[in-house]
Parts: C-alpha cells; sequence; structure tokens
C-alpha cells in the first residue's frame, strides 16, 4: 500500500466554500496534518474541515514556527518532514490541510518543496482565496475589461509597495497585519482609498468587515485580513 500526501485548500473560513473534491479527498483521509503556530493551540484550517472528518481519522497538529531564524526553521521544518515521511512510508493517505488555495502565499508551498522528491505521490487541490470569497460576498468585482489588478504582500518594501500601486487600476492587499496604518496611508496617496474595504477573517463567526479604511488606521488588525481597493475612475 502507497502513501499519498495531499495538499486540501479549505478556503477562508466558510465550510460550505469547499470543493467537492476537497471534501471526499479529506474524508478518505487516513491522517490530518493540521498547521499551526507555536503561540497557537487551534488550527484554523482545521476548525473549517471538521464537519467533514471521518470519526477515526488520526489527527496531527504540526508547528511551524513563524521566525526568521534559520537554525530553528531549518530544525522544525526538517522534524515536520521527517513526520510526514515516516507517515507515507506507513501507506497512509495525509492530507495537508491549508487556508484558501495551496499555491496562494501559503505554508504547504514550502512543504510541497520539501517533500516533492520524497518518491511519493502528491496531489494538491485547490481552495477559495479569501479575496474572492470577500468579492463575491460583498458584490465587490477584482477586475472588469482592461482592469490590471495587483496582488501585493504588503510587507514588501516602500518602494515596491508604490511602483505596484501606482501601476494598478485595482488592488489585493495581503498581509496587512503588520502595518495597516502605513498600507492605508498608501492607498490614501495613490487614489485607492475611497473605495476599498477591509474584511477580517472571511467567512468566519467572528467575521468584521470596514468600509471606511480610516477608521482602523492606528488599530491592530487581525491575522487573517486582507484589503480590496480599486482607483477612482473620472
Amino acid at each position: 500500500m502507497t502513501g499519498i500526501f495531499y495538499g486540501v485548500g479549505v478556503g477562508p473560513g466558510d465550510p460550505e466554500l469547499l470543493t467537492v473534491k476537497a471534501i471526499n479527498v479529506i474524508r478518505q483521509a487516513d491522517v490530518i496534518i493540521a498547521p499551526k503556530t507555536e503561540k497557537k493551540e487551534d488550527s484554523v484550517a482545521l476548525e473549517i474541515a471538521k464537519p467533514f472528518l471521518k470519526e477515526d481519522v488520526e489527527i496531527v497538529k504540526l508547528v511551524f514556527p513563524m521566525v526568521f531564524h534559520d537554525e530553528i526553521l531549518s530544525t522544525a521544518w526538517e522534524n515536520n518532514k521527517n513526520t510526514i515521511s515516516e507517515l507515507l512510508a506507513a501507506g497512509k493517505k495525509v492530507v495537508f490541510l491549508t487556508l484558501g488555495d495551496p499555491m496562494f502565499y501559503s505554508t504547504y508551498i514550502y512543504v510541497f518543496r520539501l517533500l516533492e522528491n520524497c518518491g511519493y505521490p502528491i496531489e494538491t487541490i485547490p481552495g477559495v482565496t479569501a479575496f474572492c470569497a470577500i468579492a463575491s460576498k460583498l458584490g465587490y468585482p477584482i477586475v472588469e475589461g482592461n482592469d490590471i489588478l495587483s496582488i501585493i504582500p504588503a510587507t514588501i518594501e516602500e518602494q515596491k509597495l508604490d511602483k505596484a500601486l501606482k501601476m494598478a487600476d485595482n488592488v489585493v492587499l495581503m498581509k496587512v497585519y503588520k502595518n495597516s496604518g502605513e498600507v492605508i496611508e498608501k492607498l490614501q496617496q495613490h487614489n485607492l482609498a475611497e473605495n476599498a474595504v477591509m474584511i477580517s477573517r472571511c467567512g468566519l463567526d467572528d467575521e468584521q468587515v470596514i468600509h471606511n479604511l480610516q477608521d482602523i488606521a492606528e488599530q491592530k488588525v487581525n491575522y487573517l485580513s486582507t484589503i480590496l481597493a480599486r482607483r477612482n475612475k473620472v
């Protein structure tokens, strides 16, 4: 019996947004890998997938430290790779859960690269991204006609952020939790703030929608926060 590794996108929060394929894979899993940070006991991705877990599935919570110390990273990630490899060697169907889409700003990408030459089959199941869910929920078209869309991690250097905002008609800003005040100021400078909206924890019970970004310019925002913005058209 050959083990197989699945990366499954569970979407941004609402369990009903999982694809049929994702649900089928989760229901057949022998082992569920639930990634989490060292600061939190629970995995948001696991909570989203819970309605579809079979009763006897083995759940393995692996810590992926959000630090940049090379030695800590290499040790933790190597240990996680070994844990997954042992499960695959035992012939298990191993499902790695990840928020949104597995190939979009996801921890899964790094796991995939660690395992892609491990000798076991790997299958990646796409998921709904937060910005697509937000747009549909709010009736907020992301792009139309010949619009240019920029998907930007807000953590990039200021010069690159300015360049991206200058060129774009519409913007998706990810990772805004670290410097939301500076990001909102940049949107104002580039005439993108008036039609902007931010959602935190989209699809979860404590979801928050902010239409006036100035209201939260001085506040710390949730880790799971995304901003959609579009330029004023004269």
